[in-house]
């Protein structure tokens, strides 16, 4: 399915959360199903949302690579990129339990930037964050070690298994501060649409709660309602689209 740039674009002008109480209004899927666990933690909370398209590998440090096995590769994986849907967020399973080395640093987050990608994800570790900072790229991790072990890609683009959600390549991720879920491909335009109408609801009792006057709780809960009325006939124009 093919989602525009206008749509990542209006996308990664909102948080995670935001995103994914959304999403809840569509009811396409259970409330505690499609985003990842806290064990995967920005290692930049303060970056804006990274929005982009998966692009799967499983990767593993433990030991040497096997003589005469097959692997994936970096050029495989940018090779990739120009396959999918928009930028790509490069998702690793690190299939070593626990992670001994670091799945990424700066020479290969460099060069997924290069090729355009908008962000990294790995249940496994990082490391020469300092640099990855400096130059703008987000990623998310289940930890920091400090070397690079015996690293290789397994495979590129089969599905993985990150944070307690399945991923394949090709799925639509947001990712923020907060974490990360995932944007259903067939609902992402309509999500993108109708997301500052919600966030100006919840103003509603933003406003009444941030307000110099007195308060009561009366008060707040007639802004409640007034956001709630609100939220419920947005609800009723998602469904009747579908």
């Amino acid at each position: 399915m093919s989602i525009s740039a206008e749509t990542l674009r209006k996308l990664g002008q909102f948080d995670t959360p935001t995103i994914c109480n959304v999403i809840e209004l569509f009811d396409v899927r259970s409330r505690t199903a499609g985003y990842m666990d806290q064990s995967i933690k920005a290692a930049f909370p303060e970056m804006p949302p990274m929005v982009g398209f998966a692009c799967t590998a499983a990767f593993r440090s433990s030991a040497p690579p096997a003589k005469g096995d097959a692997y994936g590769s970096m050029e495989q994986q940018v090779e990739l990129f120009a396959k999918l849907g928009g930028p790509a967020v490069v998702v690793f399973q690190d299939i070593d339990s626990p992670p001994v080395a670091a799945t990424f640093g700066e020479v290969m987050c460099s060069t997924y930037k290069g090729f355009g990608s908008t962000g990294l994800i790995t249940s496994g570790g990082g490391r020469d964050l300092l640099q990855v900072q400096a130059i703008g790229y987000p990623v998310f991790t289940g930890s920091t070690i400090c070397s690079h072990g015996y690293c290789h890609i397994l495979h590129v683009g089969m599905p993985v298994h990150v944070g307690g959600l399945p991923v394949s390549t090709g799925d639509l991720l947001h990712g923020d501060a907060n974490g990360v879920t995932n944007v259903p491909l067939e609902i992402a335009a309509d999500i993108a649409d109708i997301t500052q109408e919600f966030v100006d609801a919840e103003k509603i009792v933003l406003d009444y709660v941030n307000g110099s006057g007195s308060k009561t709780a009366a008060g707040l809960g007639a802004a409640r309602k007034e956001y709630g009325a609100v939220v419920a006939k947005l609800t009723e124009r998602i469904r009747a689209r579908r």
